[in-house]
């Protein structure tokens, strides 16, 4: 028996461990009651408002129309002071001399947006789980929000486990626990005898640990891209019983996101769990889209001006909108991929752990702190 075999079968009660090791330590800590400090804060939050509506705007309010601005108040937090970025999104530790990105936030058209206030989420969030599912993207979130909440409350007790393919960070006293759940296409890669097999009709094994969430930040599409055994993590495509060795990769995206449409509308309780689809991150590699040819995010030091991109939508972005709205299950599209590409000045590019050339992730701090005060805004809204 391999011994990728065997880690497949093993993987299930992998993750029960780390589900049961977090709800362990969250349990050996007695929860403070709520001061009335703490109840004007929930109040903030939106506590008590109506349920979310629609796929991307709540009360009449577009998040992802506006612009960015100036903002000396930003960023949220210190980079060298929050225990969970890793070095590839820790820009300022391996070297980027200026500070001028960090300067910058979101103002929508049509509304003033709440600023993040942790304290406000954890007490809001008590006793509750958030779980990111998906790339790597999905770690800058995750790593973003435990970040924004460390810095929020000075002296706050927590636990960190990163492992693969679930890691999680918990804020003890309030019984809140983020996960983040790797899996880059949502569906299986299987071992079949002909090799590794992207199976774009099946969830099966590690989505248990998706059930009984809170909130659910779901996000796939950059590996969708990969091209290469080594780099995509298969050799074979799998559409029901057709084999192949590669498929149009916006087919096969679309394939995958409707099986796990399918997954969502059959084991998702919306009684108990809110459910996000993160949206399209995008990349800086190709400056002609930003009238800067021969150009990448390299260097990079401003966001482009206005509230539009000159290269367009993402082709990717259609296939979302078309899967969410096949749903049954409201789900929420924080619809991030428009401001994002006006954040040209925002990637590691140089500056991060790897070496290289990174204009697909994100600094730390920087974007995915918007994404988070979009999510946030959004849940309280």
């Amino acid at each position: 028996m391999s011994l990728q075999l065997i880690f497949l079968l093993l993987l299930p009660l992998l993750i029960l461990t780390i589900l049961s090791e977090a709800d362990k330590v969250l349990a050996s800590d007695k929860k403070p009651q709520v001061s009335d400090r703490n109840i004007t804060s929930l109040s903030a939050a939106g506590e008590g408002k109506a349920t979310l509506k629609g796929r991307k705007q709540t009360s009449g309010c577009n998040l992802f129309q506006g612009k960015w601005v100036f903002d000396a108040s930003y960023p949220f937090y210190d980079s060298s002071t929050c225990p969970f970025i890793n070095g590839e999104f820790d820009c300022l530790k391996f070297g980027r001399p200026d500070k001028q990105f960090l300067k910058f936030s979101w103002r929508p058209d049509s509304c003033t947006i709440p600023r993040f206030n942790g304290e406000a989420f954890l007490n809001k969030w008590r006793g509750k789980r958030v779980m990111f599912v998906g790339d790597s993207l999905s770690e800058n979130m995750w790593e973003s929000l435990g970040c924004m909440i460390h810095a929020s409350v000075p002296g706050i007790k927590t636990n960190f486990l990163r492992r693969t393919p679930l890691s999680y960070i918990s804020f003890q006293e309030y019984g809140v626990t983020l996960y983040l759940y790797r899996t880059p296409y949502l569906v299986n890669i299987s071992k079949e005898k002909v090799g590794n097999v992207l199976n774009l009709g099946t969830i099966e094994g590690g989505a248990d640990a998706w059930k009984n969430m809170d909130i659910l930040v779901f996000n796939s599409w950059h590996w969708w891209l990969h091209k290469g055994v080594i780099k995509q993590g298969w050799d074979f495509i799998r559409n029901g019983s057709s084999l192949m060795r590669d498929m149009n990769r916006l087919d096969a995206f679309y394939l995958g996101l409707t099986t796990w449409a399918q997954w969502v509308d059959q084991n998702v309780n919306t009684s108990q769990t809110r459910v996000f689809f993160q949206g399209i991150s995008p990349t800086h590699f190709v400056g002609k889209e930003w009238d800067e040819p021969n150009k990448t995010c390299i260097g990079q030091m401003q966001p482009l001006t206005g509230s539009t991109y000159p290269g367009g939508s993402l082709p990717a972005e259609s296939i979302v909108s078309r899967v969410l709205r096949s749903m049954k299950t409201p789900v929420y599209l924080l619809d991030i991929t428009t401001l994002s590409q006006l954040r040209k000045d925002a990637h590691p590019s140089t500056y991060g752990e790897n070496g290289g050339t990174d204009c697909s992730h994100w600094c730390l701090p920087g974007l995915p702190d918007t994404w988070n005060q979009l999510l946030y805004a959004a849940l309280s809204m």
